[in-house]
């Protein structure tokens, strides 16, 4: 077992600060500077550019500047009579390094009159673990204030949903004010109050589809309750019904003019008896049959009429489709069908242009209540279209924080954006860059770019520091929107490899953000505290140790979506006044053991100790391990901390990284990227210490 201890960090990176504003005083300002383009890039003037405590009007070029009250994080709208208006959020600590490259050259998408502006999202449940959350958490659904709680969890994806002409959702869950009758015979099943349509409602979103595996959760009661319930909403629905052909039945909708027609589908019947779609004889899902998807869609193209198609399918947690998905969606699309939306992988998966036609293959959880990261990033996604063809789509960011949807800020972006721009990339869909967000174009610049020759301009660079001792380094201050080409070490004798991080929320930079806690941490409640100083931004924790009682910290849940028997690494920086003794630990859940019996009981194996000596530095801490290799499903990481003398001490935590490596170490100065993960790569990790900067290139798209 190999281990590393490096005392003392004392130096911070270019560009970042400590205390950059002091918590709930208010009194500095912080100076929000950029410009607005249309999408020629062409400078919009006259566009209004606010936040909550401060607005301007952007002039002749294009150009704004504001002073706005130093916060933590800001959220920018800008509008203007001749282009859709967009919302924009940022954390402090992102504008700090990028502030240039996210505010300059954000674009508009002028109005027309036959243009239409809808907006989707994903996954959609308010029920189990919003009325009784796990690890003692706050419980985010209160019996006695269910409507006010429901409006609560969508309150900062609101603002989004509400720009939208139009707004859809998969509603993945029965609703009805108390457990419906006969449960289906399956391992998990959904049931939501009715506050959930409400919410929805006031959060701007239109339409949902019942397309889904938990539309029959609760067989026919449920499913009566259901609808019914819809039917007292403001909400359009369609994908299922209390039989066959009322489930196919589209919805239809006129939106500015145009006549469009809203379908939800499910890819399998499933096994019990009856199935969960719906027949002659009784109700349940959509199934989206190759001739049930095809036959519906000609029935609506031919009234001339905009078809949208919503399908449930594919395999949980993947990174793409399958092959059964693809080819449903496609063939939809060739018979008439303007646009396709995906879901049920309950991760992001990438996007393409077929055909001139958007496919969505997985928008991931939107509102719902996994515990366990790999399914807490996800997106919105808007779409324009001009008399049904495609225009544009801008991509949203989203972190689902602590069970609610909110804008992904930092590293939750750069985690976001780099997984769907390399997805999209594989299917030569290109996903450009509008301030925070993601841009796929009709004319797919990828394409045209490369044709042009415009991949040759001159590549740029960014120098990469080591820390004194250290052998990993983060990579989310990077440009999500640009891959890495090649690394050129400075000790021709070191090799590199590539990795990405496990954990949510490494930096604590958004761990109190949008006024919903972080979930995925296991830590003492009643004793912890969040500083307003860190190693490598403005925010780090603080643990409380006693002679008699040692602390743990690390993940709350186990790691579900990991690659078996992978090189790994486990980083922290520490400060402490008392020596202190950190010893880490792997914990697994077997395959067939329960969930709070694998957290109580299953075995820790130890990792390796630092051992952290009193001082005014940050001392940081490496240990390398191999993940499980089989009989496990799932694993988190955990640091039991142990005061070595005194009677208490208070220790400050930062950059707390499960690092998984996607590569082997290499010299090669151009990265050999195997798998879909090494194009994500959020740490770069080095086999003996480099001393000077590592000069890393990117492409210029």
């Amino acid at each position: 077992m190999r281990y590393f201890l490096i005392a003392c960090l004392l130096v911070l990176q270019p560009g970042l600060s400590v205390n950059s504003f002091a918590k709930g005083k208010g009194e500095s300002n912080f100076t929000l500077a950029g410009s607005l383009v249309d999408e020629q890039g062409t400078p919009v003037a006259g566009a209004k550019v606010s936040t909550s405590d401060a607005a301007g009007v952007t002039d002749a070029d294009g150009t704004f500047i504001l002073k706005a009250v130093a916060a933590e994080t800001y959220q920018l709208k800008f509008s203007h009579p001749d282009y859709f208006p967009v919302i924009q959020s940022f954390s402090h600590y992102e504008l700090e390094q990028n502030a240039a490259s996210l505010l300059n050259g954000i674009s508009l998408v002028p109005r027309m009159k036959s243009r239409v502006m809808l907006a989707f999202g994903g996954d959609v449940m308010m029920g189990r673990r919003y009325y009784k959350p796990y690890f003692g958490d706050q419980v985010l659904i209160r019996p006695a204030f269910k409507q006010s709680d429901s409006r609560d969890i969508v309150e900062h994806i609101k603002p989004y949903m509400s720009l939208a002409d139009y707004a859809a959702v998969n509603l993945e869950t029965q609703v009805a004010d108390k457990t419906p009758g006969e449960r289906a015979p399956k391992s998990v099943t959904f049931y939501s109050h009715p506050e959930v349509l409400d919410a929805l409602s006031w959060a701007g979103i239109d339409y949902v589809s019942l397309g889904n595996n938990h539309t029959y959760d609760y067989k026919e009661s449920g499913l009566s309750s259901t609808l019914a319930f819809l039917e007292k909403s403001e909400l359009g629905y369609s994908g299922a019904g209390a039989n066959e052909q009322a489930a196919l039945k589209a919805h239809r909708q006129q939106i500015k003019g145009n006549d469009f027609s809203m379908l939800g589908y499910v890819g399998w019947e499933g096994s019990a008896n009856p199935t969960q779609t719906a027949s002659h004889d009784h109700g349940g899902a959509a199934y989206g049959s190759m001739a049930n998807m095809l036959g519906s869609v000609a029935a609506e193209v031919e009234k001339n009429r905009i078809a949208i198609v919503q399908y449930h399918g594919s395999l949980e947690y993947a990174d793409g489709p399958t092959g059964v998905t693809e080819q449903r969606l496609k063939s939809s699309l060739d018979a008439g069908a303007a646009l396709a939306i995906a879901h049920h992988p309950h991760v992001s998966q990438g996007l393409e242009l077929y055909n001139n036609k958007l496919i969505a293959y997985s928008m991931g959880n939107f509102i719902f209540d996994q515990n366990f990261s790999a399914t807490q990033h996800s997106f919105l996604l808007y779409v324009w279209l001009d008399n049904g063809k495609f225009h544009r789509a801008e991509i949203v960011p989203i972190y689902v924080k602590g069970y609610k949807p909110t804008p992904a800020t930092g590293m939750q972006r750069y985690t976001v954006m780099k997984r769907l721009r390399q997805l999209s990339k594989i299917r030569d869909t290109f996903i450009g860059q509008s301030g925070g967000h993601g841009v796929i174009a009709a004319a797919n610049i990828s394409k045209d770019a490369m044709l042009k020759g415009e991949n040759k301009k001159r590549k740029p660079q960014q120098a990469l520091m080591f820390e004194q001792g250290a052998r990993v380094a983060s990579l989310y201050h990077l440009p999500w929107q640009q891959q890495l080409t090649a690394i050129n070490l400075p000790d021709k004798a070191a090799a590199y490899r590539l990795g990405t991080n496990l954990i949510n929320g490494s930096d604590f930079e958004s761990f109190a953000t949008f006024n919903s806690p972080e979930r995925g941490w296991l830590f003492e409640r009643d004793t912890t505290q969040v500083n307003d100083f860190g190693v490598s931004g403005s925010k780090s924790l603080s643990l409380a140790l006693t002679k008699k009682k040692p602390s743990v910290f690390g993940m709350q849940s186990f790691r579900r979506v990991y690659n078996a028997s992978s090189a790994m690494t486990v980083t922290a920086k520490f400060k402490t006044s008392s020596a202190v003794r950190v010893n880490f630990y792997w914990q697994g859940r077997k395959r067939s053991q329960k969930l709070f019996d694998a957290l109580s009981h299953g075995k820790k194996q130890l990792i390796g100790t630092v051992e952290l000596t009193g001082g005014p530095g940050w001392q940081h801490g490496e240990l390398e391990f191999n993940s499980p290799r089989v009989g496990y499903r799932s694993y988190r990481v955990l640091a039991e901390l142990v005061l070595e003398n005194g009677d208490k001490a208070r220790v400050d935590i930062d950059d707390f990284a499960l690092i998984e490596w996607q590569s082997a170490y290499s010299q090669t100065p151009r990265p050999n990227f195997y798998n879909i993960d090494s194009r994500q790569a959020s740490y770069l990790g080095v086999d003996r210490f480099v001393e000077q900067a590592v000069l890393l290139t990117f492409d210029s798209l």
